[in-house]
């Protein structure tokens, strides 16, 4: 349940984000989301006094938690700068690498093993997510030098991502999970500090700041979700709930089209596509719950 409240909250992502980049330049939003994440985690922390600040874990602990810290900052704004050069459905095509690069490096990291239907269905979601974006694949020939900076910037977000959460996983051996996104979302607050402008945030209208908190909240919600279900469920298995992600965004795209037609762009959709977005969701839960061989590292 937690991995599939974080996959949610990633699908309506990308269309919240769009929307409010109307209003708020990247790094002012990006800023803003980090900064409502680290005060309201630093709170409820403080009330419960259980905030523990790195230190517990050595030298070790506190490379990983630069190395998290850094990639999670990194791909928030390499992931927004992206999206402000292409559109929500090329984003998720190449988003969805960021699982598939998750679920290997747990193999790689950390010794979990798929089994042979695993393996399957694996392959399974890769096809599909092939096959259900076959079409959003030729709107790179339509602006070309700014679809292909875009696709760039989100492809090393991708990387930056797995990088996090490989680090995440193995710090869980000496931090809670919210003690370790709490320092992340402070870190990064700081270091985007000198790139913002607060003028944009106190001109918002009423509209434009319940998008832009809800952008904010999404941070919060997301990753608390993703990080806590790192810590009771196998990184392979949580990957694979993730490579959901685009089917949510399609499926809000389409009843934000239907309700406020013209807010967005309709996804196209035909008999290929219902197929592959099939083929995409056999093959997450065929990975997801099938095979009992992984290995689950956790202290």
């Amino acid at each position: 349940m937690l991995a599939l409240l974080a996959m949610l909250s990633w699908a309506t992502l990308p269309v919240a984000l769009t929307l409010a980049l109307a209003y708020v330049d990247p790094w002012t939003l990006t800023w803003f989301r980090f900064l409502v994440a680290a005060l309201s985690i630093g709170i409820w922390h403080w009330s419960r006094r259980t905030l523990t600040w790195p230190g517990r874990g050595g030298s070790s602990g506190r490379r990983l938690l630069t190395v998290a810290a850094v990639g999670l900052t990194a791909n928030y704004m390499l992931y927004i700068l992206g999206l402000d050069l292409t559109t929500p459905a090329v984003t998720q095509v190449l988003t969805q690498t960021a699982p598939v690069l998750l679920g290997l490096g747990g193999i790689w990291f950390f010794g979990e093993r798929y089994s042979q239907s695993q393996w399957a269905g694996f392959v399974v979601l890769i096809a599909g997510l092939i096959l259900f974006f076959r079409d959003q694949l030729g709107a790179f020939t339509e602006d070309a030098t700014q679809l292909w900076q875009g696709s760039l910037l989100i492809l090393l977000a991708a990387v930056a991502w797995a990088a996090y959460a490989l680090a995440q996983k193995q710090m869980l051996n000496h931090y809670s999970s919210t003690s370790i996104m709490w320092f992340i979302y402070v870190f990064a607050a700081i270091v985007l500090l000198p790139a913002i402008t607060t003028d944009q945030l106190w001109a918002l209208s009423p509209v434009s700041w319940a998008i832009v908190c809800y952008c904010a909240l999404n941070t919060l919600v997301a990753y608390g979700a993703f990080a806590e279900s790192l810590n009771h469920w196998e990184v392979s298995r949580v990957s694979a709930v993730i490579a959901l992600t685009p089917l949510g965004t399609v499926a809000f795209v389409l009843l934000v089209d239907k309700f406020y037609p013209g807010v967005l762009p309709a996804e196209r959709l035909n008999w290929v596509t219902v197929a592959a977005a099939a083929l995409v969701v056999t093959g997450s839960v065929v990975t997801s719950l099938t095979g009992q061989g992984t290995v689950k590292v956790q202290g």
